[in-house]
């Protein structure tokens, strides 16, 4: 049938395309453009996942948001132009998924969305841009939720071109996450017992880069961890050196700081915290696998069915504490609540792609 070029570039990526590219098998081409290069965020990233045979199209990574997309746009057109794969797919809403989708534009080859019609009405965010611009110019729509798929529908996409999949994060969240045995020794390397810890992670420009946010961020999460519980903040590369250049990095002594987690140790501690706080949109749909509270610190969010049970929203500030401060307090029972992300999505994504590839066979 042809290859599939999986064209990813982040570790979110790298993590939900996984188990598309294991049941595609010797069909799927993965080019990675470099948007994440820290080995914490990529090679470490790659090989737990086991996405062994990658080719790296160059590093773009830490570059504006124009020139990533300009850079890795070249490079995939002449990765086509010399081997030009059956289809492209990419996933999400990265800078790495935009010049996947127009490079395949370009060349007139069919395009996937993995993770479409998630839409946060915020045009202050580059990845609604990013979003919006894919779902429109791909041939297959492969949608997590029903909301998603009425999202796309309402910006006039035909509904043959949409597939209701369900989200592979709840595949790749079962396979990678430890034993039970194995996750005891995980909290006990990192000195917590379970439901006595806050996990945190920060990495969106939206609080990076405005240093009024990150300094109330930096000093709810050390308020906590001085009055409330214990607070793990894993720390990527973007949010060090924006402590750094803003001089915050000494209000964070009463916080235990880490570095990037593998993604195995990551869900350990996830599993057992009373309650994470995130700016992550992967991380909202990993609480609804791993049955935990999440506060969610942006303005908006892309992933309303997150809200629903699992997590609530809040922008920098005192809000941010007393949130957390609640949640602890109330300690919610989310066992029985539902996952709204679906199951078997690898399966629902390889056949819609493979319906497509025969149609374009016999067209």
């Amino acid at each position: 049938m042809g290859t599939i070029a999986i064209v990813l570039g982040t570790r979110p990526e790298m993590i939900k395309l996984a188990p598309i590219a294991g049941r595609l098998g010797d069909r799927a081409r993965i080019l990675h453009t470099g948007q994440h290069f820290d080995d914490a965020l990529s090679s470490s990233i790659l090989s737990e996942v086991s996405l062994t045979e990658v080719a790296a199209l160059g590093m773009v990574g830490g570059r504006s948001r124009g020139v990533q997309i300009g850079a890795a746009l070249c490079a995939l057109d002449e990765n086509f132009a010399a081997n030009r794969p059956a289809m492209v797919m990419v996933q999400g809403d990265t800078n790495a998924a935009l010049a996947g989708a127009l490079a395949a534009n370009a060349r007139g080859i069919p395009l996937v969305h993995v993770e479409a019609g998630l839409r946060s009405n915020d045009r202050a965010m580059p990845e609604e841009h990013n979003r919006i611009l894919i779902d429109h110019i791909s041939d297959l729509l492969c949608a997590p939720t029903a909301g998603n798929i009425a999202n796309l529908r309402a910006e006039g996409i035909a509904s043959q071109r949409i597939r209701l999949t369900g989200n592979t994060i709840v595949e790749a969240v079962w396979q990678h996450l430890p034993s039970a045995g194995r996750r005891d020794e995980i909290l006990g390397a990192h000195s917590v017992k379970p439901d006595a810890y806050v996990l945190a992670t920060l990495h969106r420009p939206e609080n990076t880069d405005d240093p009024a946010a990150l300094r109330t961020i930096v000093t709810e999460l050390s308020d906590i961890a001085s009055n409330s519980l214990p607070v793990l903040l894993s720390i990527h590369p973007r949010t060090r050196a924006a402590l750094v250049a803003n001089g915050l990095l000494e209000s964070l002594e009463p916080v235990s700081q880490l570095p990037p987690l593998p993604y195995g140790e990551f869900l350990a501690l996830a599993r057992h915290a009373a309650v994470i706080v995130s700016d992550s949109g992967g991380v909202q749909e990993e609480v609804t696998v791993l049955k935990r509270p999440l506060v969610v610190v942006r303005r908006s969010t892309e992933r309303p069915e997150s809200l629903r049970h699992f997590a609530a929203l809040v922008t920098p500030g005192p809000a941010l504490g007393d949130a957390v401060r609640r949640t602890i307090a109330s300690a919610p029972d989310l066992a029985n609540a539902r996952c709204p992300y679906g199951e078997h999505a690898t399966a629902r994504i390889v056949e819609a792609v493979n319906e497509l590839l025969a149609r374009t066979a016999a067209a």
